[in-house]
């Protein structure tokens, strides 16, 4: 089945003119915004796409640079395409601040229709990033959906065309989050926005007139699996499609399968997702926001001590002997997790029982 890259290669002969923007250039535009694209977009000077990828792909170290290998097939592919090679990239930015427990990057797309894409990126493989996304679970705003609020203005002012926001996983929610939060003129501009797999918003923003003035416009598309899409409240309706993996690896794009300008979609996400996100509702809803705060800061207390920088190693050997040996001088940080994980199991138990409940609501009565 075909993928971002076949779908690259098979419309990318048509100008944005020729055949206006859809879900699957949304998901292009979401993929290319996780590239670091450093000096070769320092200032705010629009640049062709071509251009920028020829160049980047002649740089030292791209697998340092990018999030998968799979992100080195798909530049040079747009590049060297009509339909994505001739849109102009500017206003890139990229900030990484520990301090604050800040991850944001996003890049816009001039498009020859004389509209814009908003690519916010999503959690990179940080830890700085990772531990964000886990502050959205008691905090009603992190600084990178202000920043993505902030960034959406800025260019706004610049740029008087039409506008559409996009991103992938924390993107998806940062894109929500910046037209959910724009003033009534600025969302009038906003023609779409493409939430790909990102999670949802605390009770805060259900019933915000700003969010509910565009739902509408919001377009989500989640995996059949889904864990992360699924997280926390989405007002707006979501779309089920299908991936060639399972589990987690379903939340990377490049495993979504496309047929023509569209996703292949399904009817409903997997009984497997359904439990996980129940049992993590479950969970969630026994603790206060200050008590998730702790978990959070002692997970990554633990993280931060046993000198994890990539979230890709935190299930290394060596990193997982460093985490024993700190739990096993600090018993107050023990304690805490060792606690929650059985509170995490008696959530599991409780989700079985709904779900075991509602399936013999559901089932057909025998005469």
């Amino acid at each position: 089945m075909s993928d971002v890259r076949d779908y690259v290669r098979w419309r990318g002969d048509l100008t944005f003119s020729q055949d206006p923007p859809n879900p699957v250039d949304a998901l292009v535009f979401s993929a290319l915004s996780y590239i670091h694209f450093g000096d070769l977009l320092k200032t705010d000077t629009p640049r062709l796409l071509r251009d920028v990828a020829e160049e980047f792909m002649q740089q030292e170290n791209l697998e340092s640079r990018v999030r998968s290998k799979s992100d080195t097939e798909l530049l040079p592919l747009a590049g060297v395409s009509t339909r994505f090679g001739l849109t102009r990239l500017c206003y890139y930015r990229d900030i990484l601040d520990p301090q604050q427990d800040t991850q944001f990057a996003a890049v816009t797309f001039l498009l020859d229709d004389g509209s814009a894409f908003l690519a916010f990126r999503g959690t990179d493989s940080t830890v700085v990033g990772w531990k964000e996304d886990f502050n959205m679970s008691f905090q009603q705003t992190v600084p990178a959906q202000r920043l993505a609020l902030q960034y959406t203005r800025e260019v706004a002012s610049d740029y008087v065309g039409p506008i559409r926001l996009c991103g992938h996983s924390k993107g998806g929610n940062m894109a929500v989050f910046a037209a959910a939060r724009s003033s009534p003129q600025l969302q009038k501009r906003i023609l779409d926005v493409y939430n790909n797999d990102g999670p949802g918003f605390s009770d805060y923003m259900m019933g915000d007139p700003g969010y509910r003035a565009m739902v509408p416009r919001i377009h989500t598309f989640v995996p059949q699996s889904s864990i992360i899409g699924m997280l926390m409240d989405h007002e707006e309706p979501y779309t089920i499609i299908k991936s060639k993996q399972i589990g987690l690896m379903q939340h990377d794009i490049y495993n979504w399968e496309i047929i023509g300008p569209g996703f292949v979609r399904m009817e409903e996400i997997t009984a497997d997702s359904r439990f996980l996100n129940e049992t993590i509702r479950n969970w969630a809803a026994g603790l206060s926001n200050q008590e998730r705060n702790q978990i959070v800061d002692a997970m990554f207390s633990l993280l931060a001590e046993g000198n994890v920088e990539d979230a890709t190693e935190i299930l290394h050997p060596r990193h997982i002997r460093s985490y024993l040996k700190i739990l096993g001088a600090n018993e107050q940080m023990r304690k805490l997790l060792s606690s929650e994980f059985q509170n995490f199991l008696e959530a599991a138990r409780k989700t079985m029982v709904q779900i075991s409940s509602q399936k013999e609501l559901e089932a057909p009565k025998q005469s």
